[in-house]
């Protein structure tokens, strides 16, 4: 059982691992091509969040929050690997900040091609999402091992 779980844990986390190898190997001076094809979603995310909330979302540099992604989903797998609720937290992170401004279903008509896509990639995350919150709240209701107490030695005289 402990080998199916490992074996899980990597191929689950071979997801968040791989798409950050890409994208740091295609990262570059300028952000590589994630910071070009992130910017119209950043943008259009901020107007949505102004416009409902009316909350003004601060100016980033995007090719720092690429940064940021490439070191939680690396760091988050290599951790989530090895079975620990630190690593699932970061990838639990990440999914909360990249899917709703990545996968913006909600700008398109329902009838819109786009987005079907978007809205199928939006549910696969929440599924992602929702198996990173599985996992914790199983690490978290496994009883930890208690050290066994010694009882109290008998005097030999």
């Amino acid at each position: 059982m402990a080998f199916a779980s490992f074996l899980g844990r990597v191929l689950f986390a071979s997801v968040f691992i791989l798409s950050a190898y890409q994208e740091f190997n295609d990262y570059g001076v300028d952000g590589g091509s994630a910071v070009k094809a992130l910017r119209p979603k950043i943008n259009a995310f901020s107007h949505h969040v102004d416009s409902h909330v009316g909350f003004q979302v601060p100016e980033i540099e995007i090719k720092y929050l690429v940064a940021g992604a490439i070191a939680l989903k690396g760091l988050g797998g290599i951790l989530f690997i090895f079975g620990s609720t630190f690593g699932a937290f970061l990838l639990l992170l990440h999914q909360l900040i990249a899917t709703p401004i990545l996968y913006d279903f909600y700008n398109y008509d329902s009838e819109d091609r786009e987005f079907a896509q978007l809205f199928i990639k939006f549910t696969q995350n929440m599924a992602l999402f929702g198996a990173l919150l599985f996992f914790i709240g199983m690490k978290n209701s496994i009883p930890r091992r208690q050290p066994k107490k010694k009882g109290p030695k008998t005097k030999t005289y």
